[in-house]
């Protein structure tokens, strides 16, 4: 069974609300998770990153590595990080392992997660007090390949959640 399950979507897809949601569930069936919020890390384990093409890697290399670790301990890992490129998912799907790796897209659009705009980032952004913003000044990279796929804005959280647990056969 895959058990680190990756979260990638523009800020504002419902990555964080998601993660949280299904944690819950987990819990509700016996099985312990823990849950990696990209942005809580880049507040303690990658405070000292930027966001030069650099700096992600090395912030999505932390990551993985932290979530292989914590893979040994819970059933599940729940991680939920921008991880805008291909090439910074893969490094997570590498480090992490093929078998353990599933990576869930969000694919709600930019303009709906503009509207949400739950933190004010999509402002500051614009304005351009925030540089290297993925979705406004820097690039999101569809994913070229993805295990599931959903959309916020056209899916209730319940939905998402079920439609998740029923992917992960739980």
């Amino acid at each position: 069974m895959k058990n680190v399950i990756w979260f990638t979507g523009l800020s504002g897809s419902g990555k964080s609300t998601l993660t949280k949601h299904l944690c819950r569930h987990l819990k509700t069936h016996n099985l312990s998770s823990v849950y990696l919020d990209g942005d809580d890390l880049r507040h303690g384990l990658s405070k000292d990153l930027g966001f030069s093409h650099r700096h992600r890697v090395e912030n999505i290399r932390r990551i993985a590595e932290l979530a292989l670790l914590m893979s040994k301990q819970v059933n599940f890992v729940i991680v939920a990080t921008i991880s805008p490129t291909n090439d910074l998912r893969g490094i997570a799907r590498d480090i992490i392992g093929k078998k353990n790796f599933s990576l869930i897209y969000l694919s709600t659009t930019l303009k709906v997660c503009i509207k949400r705009d739950p933190k004010g980032l999509y402002k500051k952004a614009s304005r351009g007090i925030i540089k290297s913003f993925t979705g406004i000044s820097s690039p999101f990279d569809t994913p070229s390949s993805f295990d599931l796929e959903i959309d916020t804005n056209e899916l209730t959280i319940k939905e998402s959640v079920n439609k998740i647990t029923a992917y992960l056969k739980i």
